[in-house]
């Protein structure tokens, strides 16, 4: 029947965001780490299901850039360098020196509209918990708030190509990061918290304030790295 063929796909088609997600987040946990094997048939007795989702969502995490295929092996977590990250950052400085701008100036959003204004307080609570989460050195809850800052602040771009690649580079970055910050026991004072100050910043229409911010943020990301890096 059409109907239960269109539900099956759908549900394959769930299974597989799903499958994708948690493995996503095993790597950004650092439980899965760079260049770590694994097979299709691994995954899917591990997750109890079937090898057709594990496959497809294997495929999309290799197209984002988080794992490569190894040859007769199956895959393997994608290991990044540092010239990697530093081609993240000019990447993602690139796309949101042009979004602020454009905040700024209201070619993409009007922040002086109440529906603009709405959006910005949410996003900036997304800011004020990944702020928190950064002081306290909480990284796995900084990663999952910090993607979810950058996600709705972009979306106030209003270009969904320019949303969904800056969401990619930051995923691609963190993951970059994390196989360094792992190593280090207590992250307190090392992790980024101007959140809130760069929503402020756009709010009140000043781009060069939070290019300003933005800069100094991956000046910092940058040197932690490349300290933790160097042992």
């Amino acid at each position: 029947m059409p109907g239960t063929g269109g539900s099956g796909a759908v549900t394959r088609s769930t299974l597989r965001q799903q499958i994708a997600d948690a493995l996503r987040d095993e790597v950004l946990a650092g439980r899965l780490q760079a260049g770590q094997e694994f097979t299709v048939k691994e995954i899917a007795d591990q997750y109890g299901v079937s090898a057709t989702p594990v496959r497809e969502a294997l495929v999309d995490l290799s197209a984002q850039g988080l794992l490569d295929a190894a040859q007769h092996r199956g895959f393997r977590v994608h290991a990044y360098t540092l010239d990697d990250h530093r081609g993240m950052i000019e990447a993602r400085s690139m796309i949101t020196d042009g979004m602020f701008r454009s905040l700024a100036d209201g070619s993409a959003v009007s922040t002086d509209q109440p529906r603009a204004l709405a959006a910005l307080a949410g996003v900036r609570r997304r800011g004020e918990e990944a702020a928190r989460a950064a002081v306290a050195g909480d990284l796995n809850i900084l990663i999952g708030y910090d993607l979810r800052f950058w996600r709705e602040l972009s979306g106030l771009f209003g270009n969904a190509y320019l949303a969904d690649f800056l969401h990619r580079m930051r995923v691609q970055s963190w993951v970059c990061t994390v196989q360094h910050l792992r190593r280090v026991t207590d992250l307190k004072g090392h992790l980024w918290s101007g959140h809130t100050e760069l929503v402020d910043a756009l709010t009140r229409r000043e781009p060069e304030q939070a290019h300003a911010l933005v800069t100094a943020y991956n000046a910092h990301s940058l040197a932690v790295v490349e300290r933790l890096a160097a042992g």
